[in-house]
């Protein structure tokens, strides 16, 4: 039933296209696994070996700090609606800030959301489908208007405290790289 490809294909990124949620896990060699799921339009195919994705501000930062010691990354998208489908992206990653040259030549691709944290770049080495069928069958209503207005709120001072207190370091106590002063 799964089958493996070396790269996207149209398909896929049609799929991946009309999807309004998908998952993201990251490990480092110890410690927590972290599993993600994200909405808003923050996921991008830039072609069929490369995503970027948006990662927006959260309660915690481990997808970051897990890509600073094992960039592997998987990327998972399930067909809540319609044909059933599950399609994952391997891959390895890097994670870029607003200081970085990379944020700066390439956050066009998005629509601006207060609250924007990193981007995350994911070179794809495996995309794999399964049926899906087990996938339970799921309406969707819309996406939350709480993130983006929490962050407008904050503004961009309550934002950097939030990060010092919340975002700068991980569950397992490493240092997350939002700030120069980390790895």
């Amino acid at each position: 039933m799964a089958q493996q490809y070396e790269t996207l294909s149209q398909a896929h990124i049609d799929f991946i296209r009309k999807q309004k949620i998908f998952f993201v896990a990251t490990a480092m060699s110890e410690g927590r696994i972290n599993l993600s799921p994200k909405g808003i339009d923050t996921f991008n195919v830039i072609s069929p070996e490369r995503i970027l994705w948006l990662n927006l501000s959260g309660s915690g930062n481990e997808t970051a700090t897990h890509l600073q010691f094992n960039k592997r990354m998987t990327i998972m998208f399930c067909a809540f609606e319609g044909k059933p489908l599950i399609l994952r992206l391997y891959g390895s990653a890097r994670v870029y800030h607003e200081r970085d040259d990379f944020w700066k030549q390439n956050i066009h691709r998005f629509t601006k959301i207060a609250g924007s944290r990193q981007l995350i770049d994911l070179k794809i080495e495996l995309v794999q489908t399964s049926c899906g069928f087990a996938v339970p069958l799921m309406e969707f209503k819309g996406d939350r208007n709480l993130l983006e207005p929490w962050a407008e709120n904050k503004g961009v001072d309550g934002l950097q405290e939030y990060y010092h207190k919340k975002n700068s370091t991980s569950l397992d106590g490493h240092p997350t790289g939002i700030f120069d002063n980390n790895p």
